[in-house]
């Protein structure tokens, strides 16, 4: 099994890297393997609402020059994924948030391509912002029909320096739960596969409340 993690911060080995390597180390210790993509110092141009990977579906978005479409195919492939990110402005990096709008967007339409695939999320926080920014990340997995595992607290780690979250003892405590959760829940998932029979997907029903 293969977990793909985002790393949403413009700095490589940040906070939120450091939280996302904790979480590795608990998947790893029992053999499934992770990859960490920096995603935060890219140029990733928002989400245009053209609609042409719903029209192509091709499970690829439009919009040429970075990498969203090969970090989709990596998702596709994974068994787990966790997206993680700082906060800015009491919320995710804004390159973080244009690479999950495409993304996402691209692989709901293209029949669901992450449902039942477990996926978490984390966030590093210097002082305030942390709950609202899990909760925007949060909203990427449940639209996904994703499998969210738990924590013993809300997944987010104190820090300001790269490497200061890792003084953050609960911080630390919650992404290591974190990770032995979302092991335990792939292994789950893998091993059930073959004696329950997963739900089928419904289509998705689109509406607005102006008559």
């Amino acid at each position: 099994m293969k977990v793909i993690a985002f790393n949403g911060s413009p700095n490589k080995e940040g906070n939120t890297y450091h939280a996302i390597k904790i979480v590795a180390n608990e998947l790893e210790k029992v053999g499934i393997e992770t990859e960490i993509i920096h995603v935060g110092n890219k140029s990733i141009r928002g989400c245009i609402a053209c609609n042409q990977c719903v029209k192509n579906k091709n499970e690829k978005c439009v919009l040429p020059g970075d990498e969203v479409n090969e970090w989709i195919q990596k998702m596709k492939e994974a068994d787990g994924i966790i997206i993680g990110s700082p906060v800015h402005y009491s919320a995710m990096g804004a390159t973080m948030k244009s690479f999950l709008d495409r993304a996402f967007y691209v692989t709901s339409v293209n029949d669901g391509m992450l449902r039942h695939k477990v996926g978490a999320s984390v966030v590093a926080v210097r002082r305030a912002g942390g709950v609202p920014t899990f909760n925007q990340l949060n909203n990427y997995l449940n639209y996904s029909e994703m499998l969210m595992p738990t924590s013993n607290y809300w997944n987010v780690i104190y820090g300001t320096r790269p490497g200061e979250a890792l003084q953050d003892e609960e911080g630390v405590q919650i992404m290591r739960v974190l990770g032995t959760n979302m092991a335990w829940l792939m292994k789950l998932v893998e091993s059930g596969r073959a004696k329950v029979l997963e739900p089928e997907r419904e289509n998705k029903l689109f509406m607005n409340f102006i008559r």
